[in-house]
């Protein structure tokens, strides 16, 4: 018999530190980001509120990881120390991936990403994803974009920017929409631990087709 969310305490605590980020963060006076944040907190709300299957299963493991108890350290220290703890408790368990057929052996080393909650996550679900996202210091990440897919990045640890536009520190909360190309870039001296979301149909949840941009230059909305 599977266990249900309700039997794993640490993973329903790891989801309401979800929940804590989207519900109590500011929008900034984004109308698109206040409703972002709502579509996360609501349909997560209704996910927990089915107690879904947990399914764990065998750990993995990315060169990046090594870096992973310094970003936990460093976000326990943070604005949203909540959840950087609440992650360390089901740290053991985690699932890291790369998530595209082909990854530069140079950033193999330097980035790999965990979900909690989704299709292929412990926590199943189909209209959600929730995961981390490490990176290595002085990592960048190549441009790239979801198509049909809406999301966003929490700070937890670690400073960043995304396409040079603004460094972001714990507790930033930035928005990319379907088909906007993004690149990210981190800070030299400590790793960055981002939590984020995606939202968006569910067929496309469960095959985003995840590629890197064939350009580069100014990031542009897709069709």
């Amino acid at each position: 018999m599977s266990e249900k969310l309700s039997d794993c305490p640490d993973w329903k605590y790891l989801l309401q530190e979800f929940d804590v980020l989207y519900r109590h963060g500011s929008a900034g006076g984004s109308k698109a980001i206040r409703s972002h944040r709502k579509r996360v907190r609501d349909t997560l709300s209704a996910i927990v509120e089915e107690d879904p299957p947990i399914v764990i299963d065998a750990p993995a493991v990315k060169p990046v990881t090594a870096h992973l108890s310094r970003a936990l350290d460093l976000g326990a220290r943070s604005a949203v120390s909540g959840i950087a703890r609440a992650l360390g408790h089901v740290a053991a368990s985690l699932v890291w991936s790369y998530g595209y057929p082909s990854v530069p052996k140079a950033l193999s080393r330097k980035y790999a990403y965990a979900e909690v909650l989704g299709p292929t996550g412990p926590v199943k679900a189909d209209g959600l994803i929730l995961g981390f996202v490490l990176f290595a210091p002085g990592t960048t990440y190549p441009q790239h974009a979801h198509q049909g897919i809406e999301e966003s990045y929490v700070s937890v640890a670690g400073a960043w920017s995304e396409n040079d536009g603004a460094v972001y520190a714990p507790g930033s909360l930035i928005l990319n929409r379907s088909g906007v190309e993004h690149r990210i870039t981190t800070g030299e001296q400590d790793p960055c631990l981002l939590a984020y979301a995606w939202t968006g149909p569910a067929e496309r949840l469960a095959a985003p087709g995840m590629k890197f941009s064939s350009r580069r230059g100014v990031p542009r909305a897709g069709a």
